[in-house]
């Protein structure tokens, strides 16, 4: 039987590598959203913003609300 499914399984193996790399790139974002150094970089640049006069107050705690938003999501995603 493990030839038979092996045979008729072969048509799918590209959409098995296909979701398999899907897979692996949305780990690779989750990591990059919630590594340290980006939220850092984000925040560093809400500030600048902010102190250049691009955005205003409200627009610069709005972002930093997002950011530690995401923050916490991704904490809790690494929890489970």
């Amino acid at each position: 039987m493990g030839l038979l499914s092996g045979i008729l399984g072969l048509p799918l193996l590209p959409v098995r590598g296909v979701i398999s790399l899907g897979e692996l790139i949305r780990r690779r974002v989750d990591e990059e959203i919630a590594a340290p150094a980006s939220i850092r970089r984000e925040l560093e640049e809400a500030e600048e913003k902010r102190a250049a006069g691009e955005i205003s107050a409200e627009e610069e705690a709005a972002i930093q609300q997002q950011v530690l938003r995401r923050l916490d999501v991704s904490e809790a995603s690494e929890e489970r």
